[in-house]
């Protein structure tokens, strides 16, 4: 295919689709070689596997009637396999054992590459954004809930079998709260935009006569809390909501210290719809995690940072993957 082409100048490399599939939203955007999104099309996630699939490909042709694209790239919250061809299985997604590489690439006519979402993420982050320059990086991506992923001196670690590190489903509170995964207590439920509606949810409970307006909404109608809801009412000064981010800023310390026990890194980018809030708790995380960690005040602690690549980690960081998948032999992808 030829290389992409916007207002008559050529990309840096062919254009790609990079497609970012989270429990609540499919996100697919055009992005060249230099890892600007050009274009975008955006649909909430089905919730049957054909549907999911079929959106996914309604998605990716909107895109390429508009531009002449080489590969696609898929972001998935979830166990990918080795090949980066099936997805094994996705808490939040209807994915089990699919060979969604081989199914879209018949239905698209174009080369698929699958990438865990946090990997996309620290791939792009690594190339183009707040992981550059970092050593050992650890990323963590909080949305609907946690994934991560590690970065050895700039190679994706994906572990043995392509499914590491899903640090959300370490275990933080012993016979704590149900996850999807089947274990109780995991880190994403008490650290993700899921788990911010259930804290909100927890303290008006524990108080029912707090006058705030995130206790009105609820009132109204329960259903209609989410976390986007809390960040914009902790903003405003909701007490309610201001709690909220608290909690969820212990968590998020809890959690960046046993991160930071088990692989030492030397840099720690937190990204993902919720890390869209950052200036609401990455503060008080970093203040719990350096008084949580193992020898805290003995050692050197990891910079945290902020992504510098919002939302559209994902989607960028999976493009890119493809486009190395069409460009150029296999390196250390």
């Amino acid at each position: 295919m030829r290389l992409g082409t916007i207002d008559g100048v050529d990309s840096a490399g062919p254009l790609t689709v990079g497609v970012d599939i989270g429990g609540t939203s499919i996100w697919a955007s055009v992005v060249d070689g230099d890892g600007q999104v050009l274009d975008s099309a955006h649909a909430p996630t089905p919730h049957s596997a054909d549907a999911l699939e079929r959106g996914v490909e309604r998605a990716v042709r909107e895109l390429a009637h508009r531009h002449d694209v080489a590969a696609v790239g898929l972001a998935v919250a979830g166990f990918i396999d080795s090949d980066r061809t099936t997805v094994r299985f996705a808490p939040h997604l209807p994915w089990v054992d699919a060979s969604v590489a081989r199914s879209l690439g018949e239905r698209l006519g174009l080369p698929i590459v699958l990438e865990h979402d946090a990997n996309a993420a620290a791939w792009a982050e690594c190339h183009f954004g707040a992981a550059a320059g970092g050593h050992n990086v650890v990323i963590v991506a909080i949305g609907t809930g946690i994934g991560a992923a590690l970065l050895i001196d700039g190679r994706l670690y994906r572990g043995s079998f392509g499914v590491a590190p899903e640090l959300g489903h370490l275990q933080v509170v012993p016979d704590g709260r149900a996850c999807p995964c089947g274990k109780l207590g995991c880190w994403e439920r008490y650290c993700s935009g899921t788990a911010l509606v259930e804290t909100a949810l927890e303290l008006l409970a524990a108080d029912p006569s707090a006058s705030t307006v995130l206790a009105r909404d609820v009132a109204v109608d329960p259903g209609a809390l989410t976390g986007r809801r809390i960040a914009a009412a902790a903003e405003d000064g909701d007490p309610l909501a201001l709690a909220t981010f608290a909690d969820f800023a212990k968590w998020l310390g809890v959690g960046l210290a046993t991160v930071a026990d088990v692989f030492d890194p030397d840099l720690i980018v937190i990204c993902g719809g919720v890390g869209s809030s950052a200036p609401l708790f990455l503060d008080a995380a970093r203040e719990h995690y350096a008084r949580l960690v193992t020898g805290s005040g003995h050692r050197p602690l990891a910079r945290v940072r902020h992504t510098l690549l919002g939302e559209a980690a994902g989607m960028i960081g999976a493009a890119d993957l493809a486009r190395a998948s069409v460009s150029d032999p296999p390196g250390d992808r």
